[in-house]
């Protein structure tokens, strides 16, 4: 009865942390020159496998640079870029710097860049290379959706055993 009763509030512990966050970037105003994105980030905490969602009009981009990219606003080599008007980028897999700026004329120069700190999951470390973020959303979403229905699943199979234990 111990050892169930254990595996079940592991489980039930345990959920939470196969969720993936969403990030919509810049709240309802999205990715604009209107917003402030040193403000807006700092009211967030983004961890591994968490999505930022980039919702613009056509006279915007969302450009992935290096920190000199970000401190000068410079996109000539861009890690990726994108122009789709929406786009959603799954977060590192491994704790590190994410830099992000608006490639369209004097935009960033006017603040339309966002910098974030991917922590990991369980840890606050620094890590000691950088992991880009990956643009395949879907993957990560499986990956965190059939984890948790696992988990959900053991829980209540976990659950209901338990209490006919007792």
């Amino acid at each position: 009865m111990d050892v169930a009763a254990a595996i079940f509030l592991f489980l039930l512990l345990a959920s939470p942390m196969a969720f993936a966050k969403e990030h919509i970037v810049g709240g309802s105003n999205g990715w604009s020159q209107s917003v402030d994105y040193s403000s807006w980030a700092s009211g967030e905490t983004f961890n591994v496998g968490d999505t930022l969602v980039f919702n613009y009009d056509g006279s915007h981009g969302v450009d992935i640079v290096t920190k000199d990219g970000y401190d000068n606003c410079n996109t000539t080599n861009a890690i990726k870029s994108f122009s789709d008007g929406s786009t959603t980028i799954t977060l590192a897999t491994t704790p590190v710097d994410v830099y992000f700026v608006c490639p369209k004329l004097n935009h960033c120069d006017t603040g339309m860049k966002l910098a974030i700190k991917v922590q990991g999951t369980s840890s606050g470390t620094t890590p000691s290379g950088s992991t880009p973020p990956t643009t395949k959303p879907n993957a990560a979403s499986e990956v965190f959706g059939t984890m948790s229905k696992v988990v959900v699943g053991f829980s209540i199979v976990f659950g209901v055993l338990f209490a006919f234990m007792l």
